[in-house]
């Protein structure tokens, strides 16, 4: 995904954006290298009645990926799109908001994984050859099960950029035309919903952290902006 900027340049560096770059793929090769500490358990998002829950993972969560296109499309999409409101929002603001959005995302995975923990034990071979076991399979998916990946965060800042930036054309693939922003993130926000409230088997994206992200990201780009009527093109 890209967007027309009408000459104005998106390839300068942002500092906040690339420091954050930076520190995801340090992580991600820091999972991937250090075989003597799970890394990827101590900093991914549990349940907060999990046994291997702890307070910093609110944070750690979104500096974690699975594999290596799950980081390259978070850190594209923090690329083009964050680098635009880092510029707008200035360092210190952009920050705070990007770090708002990722905690505001774990705080809406938290509250709802008990229906996510259902939806999601009711695709199992397990449940399916015995329905009787249905209330252990949740519990030990709401034990074992966690998020982990910036996608919140970045929901946060599509959210941020469709409600300031509305009409700049973005660019998706496969699409040979070019669609407002004010059009294509709502609609993935949609997916993420349906997503999220019709989980079908095999899905193991966080629609729900998602969602999260793009609601906080909204809200408070509007709480930011509400005595600042201009709308950007």
């Amino acid at each position: 995904m890209s967007f027309n900027s009408y000459g104005n340049s998106i390839q300068r560096n942002t500092p906040v954006v690339l420091n954050l770059i930076i520190i995801n793929v340090l992580v991600f090769a820091a999972q991937n290298m250090i075989t003597q500490f799970n890394i990827t358990e101590w900093g991914s998002l549990h349940y907060y009645k999990s046994s291997l829950f702890k307070p910093h993972q609110m944070v750690t969560h979104m500096f974690m990926h699975m594999n290596v296109s799950h980081i390259l499309f978070n850190m594209f999409g923090l690329w083009i799109f964050g680098t635009v409101l880092e510029r707008f929002k200035r360092k210190k603001k952009f920050l705070i908001f990007y770090l708002i959005c990722g905690i505001g995302s774990a705080i809406f995975e938290q509250l709802l994984m008990p229906y996510d923990s259902l939806q999601s034990a009711k695709n199992t071979a397990e449940y399916l050859a015995n329905p009787q076991m249905l209330q252990a399979i949740v519990e030990s998916f709401k034990e074992y099960n966690y998020s982990l990946g910036a996608s919140g965060a970045i929901m946060g800042v599509f959210a941020a950029f469709a409600y300031l930036f509305p009409n700049t054309e973005l660019y998706i693939m496969f699409i040979p035309i070019p669609v407002k922003a004010k059009y294509v993130i709502p609609f993935f926000v949609l997916i993420d919903l349906f997503g999220g409230i019709y989980r079908i088997k095999g899905d193991n994206i966080g629609h729900f952290a998602h969602l999260g992200g793009a609601i906080i990201g909204f809200l408070l780009v509007l709480y930011w902006n509400k005595t600042n009527k201009k709308t950007f093109y």
